[in-house]
């Protein structure tokens, strides 16, 4: 798509200079974007350094080498800013107090790497009244150091919504769950909002007193701390997850009817199966695959959600409000109602359904021939479960032969028969066809392989919880052959729709992830030279580098570690309407198509696909939609972001009541961070994650070498390193803020400063040191 002006017709022929200016130099435009007041585009640049239209497409080059290189990012839209920096005037929020009572904010829609800089707030005059917790101003900021700054105040704007404190009541006073509160609020007689002692709840500031707790007010009672379920709940509102759907969007939801056969293509008679996990509910991909040649024909089937949620209706409105569904152990938060999510948008077995598809062709070698897509209606052969088919596959001796041609023997005997509900379809899936499945798969996979892609192989955690609710185990999620299956052609799916919208020249939302900044594979490169590994320069680097480091470590004690390294060093994938390629997956090109039922961002790329095609009009990308991308792209970026902190915290809570019963227990773990504080350790058998405080280690001067990723004693010669086994003793679990604490074996004095100063230590410090994603 041709790129829109920043300022359409803001120029004639008169202002064009003759001669243009020279292009500016990197340190230039760097000292520019430095001294900027705000956040800029390249029209202001381009007015700054005189610079013509013609000189914009090597401007749009400079930018996104500074961009890669991590020294300056986007900043909403076609705006950029310097890396890191905050302006001089910004809009911040109070999200607690220092030991001294005064109030720390952090600004507002913080997009730059790491975590977000630390205001410190000063009155602007004295007997200005107090700022209060979520309360949100306009400062001035004057940089005090790395990542911290000093504010204050120019203008109040009120609360970033109602400003909130999630916490505990415990007499007259309200114990905040987070770690990052650090003081306690007391609740004045007749604010409690008829709250009982050990319940969850929702509170609000009340003006605020010069010395003392700071007063709050009951406003919602969310139940019981200890209660089952409490901690997914707990989670919701921390992260203020939007859990509650607007009347008019479920009467819209509910009133929605079947879709019919006119104007679609039949699919019922493709045998097309769902493949998800057995808690899985909602069904939106459907796959198919069959030889063609000495290739294949691979049919990816999408739940048709653009027909009933419609540009500008209250379920639109909601679904982009959201952004996405978010997944908890015990419940999820869907996008849509549950008329639609279970429902008519559900790829139930046997039963009609709507759908978008692709069928892509590809050769012997795995290598695309051709793709169409279309508007079908489908109906599923069955509903199977990833070890189902596994299953399947390991008992067909053609599959597990991998015949490229799938010439599968066996009769009705040897059907493959899925659960109940898919009984109840009359669903069997033959031998054959799960061998064309897999051999398929095979032939794609090893195109991937010969591209060569980032496959971080890191444990996942999966919940195990009873019928009530509580936590009966926490395991690793198995990977297995039939999960990559489907991955691999949803991926295929994805790249087809991006390619197709983008030879239609129609706007979408391209799935981006950047290459690693300099400044994190600086860091990797210094921890990776302690194991003598390397990496090629930063212009030369590829996917498959990292590939090839994760190969000299397979089998090696530090193989995990390494992952995580590598995935620390990752930037982050987003949305934009702006095309860099995904670097994770080797692809130029890569858009969300397969999942519209749980993100946005592909029911905007559904729309945008029946627009282009002319497969309708009412349920089509609309021209208000495509002009509103770059906001779309950064709210749904940020929305997928909140849901993963909530379900990563979530986990790490139930893992920490889990553990709960375990105090004292012994634990092989490894280190997984090294800190000027302590370490942070992580348990080998389940993932509970926590800290070794400083104090509880050995009498000594120790010395933090961040670069090394080491601890060192001056006296004991004692020395700690990430990655390294140890055996540690877990000393304490906080449940109200999901913390625990541990200590190494070897003699520990306990925590200087008792309890209180314990609870000090693991409030001040993230339990979850797991690196940040790049999920696709």
């Amino acid at each position: 798509m041709a790129e829109r002006p920043d300022d359409p017709g803001a120029r004639g022929p008169e202002d064009v200079s003759p001669a243009p200016a020279a292009m500016p130099s990197r340190e230039a435009l760097r000292r520019f974007l430095r001294e900027a007041p705000a956040r800029v585009g390249k029209s202001e640049i381009s007015r700054h350094f005189g610079l013509t239209a013609d000189q914009r497409p090597a401007l749009r080059a400079l930018l996104k080498e500074l961009e890669h290189e991590g020294a300056l990012q986007r900043a909403g839209g076609r705006r950029v800013r310097e890396s890191g920096k905050l302006p001089e005037m910004a809009v911040v929020e109070v999200s607690g107090t220092d030991p001294d009572g005064d109030p720390l904010a952090r600004p507002v829609g913080w997009e730059g790497p790491g975590r977000p800089p630390l205001v410190y707030m000063r009155p602007e005059r004295p007997g200005q009244p107090a700022l209060a917790y979520g309360e949100r101003v306009l400062a001035r900021l004057r940089p005090i150091g790395p990542g911290k700054y000093e504010g204050r105040t120019f203008k109040r704007l009120g609360s970033g919504g109602p400003a909130r404190i999630l916490g505990v009541l415990q007499g007259d006073r309200l114990l905040p769950t987070s770690k990052r509160e650090k003081a306690d609020w007391t609740v004045p007689a007749g604010e409690d909002g008829g709250a009982e002692e050990g319940e969850l709840v929702l509170a609000e500031p009340l003006p605020g007193r010069a010395l003392g707790l700071r007063p709050a007010r009951v406003v919602e009672r969310l139940g019981r701390m200890d209660a089952p379920r409490a901690v997914s709940v707990l989670c919701i509102h921390a992260h203020r997850i939007p859990d509650h759907f607007p009347a008019e969007a479920v009467r819209e939801a509910e009133t929605a009817r079947p879709v019919a056969l006119q104007g679609r293509e039949d699919l019922r008679e493709i045998p097309l199966v769902t493949i998800d996990g057995e808690d899985a509910r909602d069904f939106d991909d459907a796959v198919w695959a069959e030889p063609l040649g000495e290739g294949w024909r691979v049919l990816v089937a999408i739940a048709d959600v653009a027909h009933y949620v419609r540009p500008g209706s209250a379920l639109d409105q909601e679904a982009g409000r959201r952004g996405n569904s978010v997944y908890f152990p015990d419940r999820v938060v869907p996008m849509l109602p549950e008329a639609l999510s279970n429902g008519l948008c559900s790829l139930r077995p046997g039963e009609n359904r709507g759908c978008l598809f692709v069928e892509m062709r590809f050769d012997g070698q795995g290598h695309k021939a051709g793709h169409r897509f279309g508007r079908g209606l489908m109906r599923s052969a069955a509903r199977l479960t990833y070890e189902q088919l596994q299953t399947a596959q390991e008992a067909a001796p053609v599959a597990a032969q991998g015949d490229a041609q799938g010439d599968a023997q066996g009769d009705a005997q040897g059907a493959v028969q899925g659960d109940a509900e898919m009984g109840k379809a009359g669903g069997l899936v033959p031998p054959q066809q799960v061998a064309h499945l897999f051999a398929a798969f095979r032939c794609l996979l090893a195109a991937r392989e010969r591209r060569g892609t980032l496959d971080l192989d890191l444990p996942e955690r999966r919940v195990l919880m009873d019928e009530q609710g509580e936590v009966r185990d926490v395991v690793p999620r198995l990977k297995l052959e039939a999960h990559r299956l489907i991955e691999e052609f949803m991926v295929a799916a994805n790249v087809c729709a991006a390619e197709e919208l983008e030879h239609r020249r129609q706007p979408l939302l391209f799935r981006v992830h950047d290459r690693p900044s300099d400044e994190k594979l600086e860091a990797l490169r210094q921890f990776l030279d302690s194991m003598e590994l390397d990496l090629p320069a930063a212009g030369e680097l590829r996917p498959r580098d990292f590939a090839r480091v994760l190969e000299h470590v397979q089998g090696r004690p530090e193989e995990r570690l390494v992952h995580e390294a590598v995935l620390r060093a990752q930037s982050q994938a987003a949305y934009s309407p702006e095309n860099i390629g995904h670097f994770g997956l080797a692809l130029p090109r890569y858009a969300h198509f397969t999942s519209p039922i749980r993100r946005y961002a592909d029911l905007v790329v559904h729309r945008a696909l029946i627009r282009g095609l002319g497969l309708g009009k009412a349920d089509a990308l609309q021209e208000d939609e495509a002009e509103r991308l770059p906001d779309t792209a950064e709210h749904i970026t940020r929305t997928e972001r909140r849901a993963a902190a909530a379900e990563r915290e979530a986990v790490e809570r139930y893992l920490a009541r889990h553990m709960a019963s375990r105090v004292g227990g012994m634990f092989d773990a490894r280190i997984s961070g090294v800190t000027r504080f302590g370490l942070f350790v992580t348990v080998a058998s389940n993932g509970a994650s926590g800290l070794v405080p400083l104090a509880s280690l050995p009498d000594d001067q120790w010395t933090h070498e961040e670069a090394a990723h080491r601890l060192s004693g001056r006296f004991t010669r004692l020395c700690f390193v990430l990655g390294q086994a140890v055996e540690v003793r877990l000393a304490e679990v906080v449940p109200l803020t999901g913390g625990m604490l541990f200590h190494l074996l070897q003699g520990n004095p306990p925590v200087a400063g008792g309890r209180r100063a314990r609870l000090r230590h693991l409030a001040g410090a993230s339990t979850s040191r797991g690196p940040r994603g790049t999920p696709r």
